[in-house]
């Protein structure tokens, strides 16, 4: 079977270690080529509707792979704890802090390790679908809640109103969930850019009807080409992690969480998940931090030499 994505994958780049400050960036100047690689774990992990205690146990066990292969990173998949849009999630969510985001902060630390992951969040009487980014101490330091939610599943989660990029070893990390990533909702990563993010990281969870198959290859215009935007104009790297099984419960009952994650930065592709429900598999995702020299104003003037424009309304 030809492998996914094949129209957009490029070469990817000799790493170059280069100890002189990279030079001001001019029209033709190319991106400066990093010379520190993270090495980032997909953990495509297998999420049951209603089973939070099943699910987290496989999640630890994602984390402890991961750790063990040598990642620095091991990015899960969006509301991990129950499944997205899953009914038990309306009574049954957890605080954060609470149980389940303790559990995956011990595995953090035990494992001396970055993990970041989706769950579903009790908040002053409203559910989120959160995304949480926890350090190898076991802090939590980045809590974030998913935006661009779908019609169908709003009711079932809230509106996120915050973004926020943290500093880390690794570089600036910046987090979202999901449809965040969507062409019409790409405003998210824009933003998330220009407050300075290297890496962003969106758990997700990827849902098709059951009749579709690899074959059909549905995300090339729908993951490939928004996150290809993005790491283009910006310089960034856009890594998202997916769930795979079937949906029992809630809206989407029958339909398939079908993996396929995927790490794209300004060469390309960097890595891909396997397009199956069945696919529960940890992908490594070598990924050089991306060098960003722009800020503020100067990463207007940037977008303006690649041909961005900011001031034409959409065609009708």
């Amino acid at each position: 079977m030809a492998p996914l994505f094949s129209l957009l994958r490029k070469k990817t780049p000799n790493l170059v270690p280069d100890p002189v400050a990279p030079p001001a960036p001019s029209a033709d100047t190319p991106a400066p080529i990093a010379t520190e690689v993270v090495r980032i774990g997909m953990g495509q992990l297998l999420v049951e509707g209603g089973e939070p205690q099943r699910n987290l146990d496989r999640a630890a066990r994602m984390i402890a792979e991961a750790a063990e292969r040598g990642c620095d990173l091991v990015l899960l998949p969006e509301t991990l704890d129950f499944a997205w849009t899953h009914p038990s999630a309306l009574t049954e969510a957890q605080p954060i802090p609470g149980a389940f985001s303790d559990r995956l902060c011990a595995e953090a630390s035990r494992h001396n390790i970055y993990v970041c992951a989706g769950l579903t969040e009790k908040l002053n009487g409203r559910n989120y679908n959160t995304a949480l980014l926890i350090n190898p101490a076991g802090e939590i330091i980045v809590k974030y809640h998913k935006i661009n939610l779908l019609t169908v599943e709003q009711p079932f989660y809230n509106v996120g109103q915050t973004l926020n990029v943290v500093d880390t070893p690794l570089g600036k990390i910046g987090v979202n969930v999901c449809a965040d990533n969507y062409i019409d909702g790409l405003a998210i990563g824009h933003t998330l850019a220009r407050m300075g993010a290297e890496f962003i990281l969106a758990p997700a969870s990827w849902t098709v009807d059951y009749s579709i198959t690899e074959e059909h290859d549905p995300y090339q215009e729908k993951w490939v080409k928004p996150f290809s935007i993005l790491a283009q104009l910006y310089n960034v790297a856009v890594v998202s992690t997916t769930s795979v099984g079937y949906i029992v419960g809630g809206p989407y009952e029958g339909k398939k969480s079908i993996g396929c994650s995927l790490a794209v930065d300004a060469s390309g592709i960097r890595a891909q998940g396997t397009f199956n429900e069945f696919a529960g598999e940890l992908i490594m995702a070598e990924v050089p931090r991306p060098i960003r020299a722009e800020k503020g104003t100067a990463i207007g003037d940037m977008l303006l030499r690649k041909g961005y424009q900011f001031d034409h309304l959409p065609r009708s």
